[in-house]
């Protein structure tokens, strides 16, 4: 009988940490991005960093921006601006990449060039152990 009953509390168990996974997942909202996306740029706002240590600053365990390219794009640009030392780590079809700033880029995380299409998560950390506000940028303006 005990067995009978255990056999009826995981699945319940099961199915409720996977409402849960859901629920965590949809705390990130997913921004569909096309060849004639408006505004041109989209400016997205939030917080750096994070608590969990990377080799690309410290980010939050999850993402702080989801975008959807909804066709391979031939140019698009992301930059970030804060008062810290932003990094932006992004996790899509391509494999994960690490942005740090640099000097041709005016000392802000860029990445530009051709996008696939796909789901990209978007980590802005920061090399600080300290939070700030950050301006994500995402235009195919091609401005260099």
């Amino acid at each position: 009988m005990k067995t009978l009953r255990l056999l009826a509390i995981v699945p319940t168990a099961l199915a409720m940490s996977l409402v849960f996974t859901e629920a965590n997942l949809a705390q990130t909202p997913t921004i569909q991005i096309n060849r004639n996306f408006q505004p041109d740029p989209l400016v997205l706002n939030g917080k750096s960093g994070g608590t969990v240590k990377s080799n690309c600053g410290n980010i939050t365990t999850e993402p702080n921006q989801v975008i959807q390219v909804t066709e391979s794009l031939p140019y698009l640009r992301l930059t970030v601006e804060s008062q810290g030392k932003p990094t932006l780590l992004i996790d899509g079809p391509g494999g994960r990449f690490c942005v740090m700033a640099d000097s041709y880029s005016g000392g802000k995380p860029e990445l530009s060039g051709f996008w696939k299409a796909g789901k990209y998560s978007l980590y802005v950390g920061e090399l600080s152990k300290r939070e700030y506000s950050y301006t994500l940028s995402i235009s195919q303006i091609n401005s260099h």
